[in-house]
């Protein structure tokens, strides 16, 4: 159960953090919202990828990060249009 954690919370930051350089111009959100916004956009991906089929290949699963990344920089922009702190 720890280890599944550990695992969602570091595929949230890197999915996160793929999700924060794609978008143009500075993201003032801090590292806890990046994770939190990677973790949900790899969630939300994961069901978006598996409902069009593609969610399960032999290898390492790039369409599935692919739109993770997607949706998690969607949150990004969301959260910041809501928060206010882009740049």
């Amino acid at each position: 159960m720890l280890w599944n954690i550990l695992m969602w919370i570091l595929g949230g930051a890197v999915v996160g953090i793929l999700a924060r350089a794609v978008l143009p111009g500075k993201q003032n959100i801090t590292v806890a919202a990046t994770i939190i916004l990677g973790i949900i956009g790899a969630v939300v991906g994961g069901f978006l990828a598996n409902a069009i089929g593609v969610g399960d290949t032999n290898g390492i699963d790039w369409i599935k990060l692919i739109i993770s990344v997607i949706v998690a920089a969607a949150a990004v922009t969301v959260y910041g249009s809501i928060a206010g702190k882009t740049v």
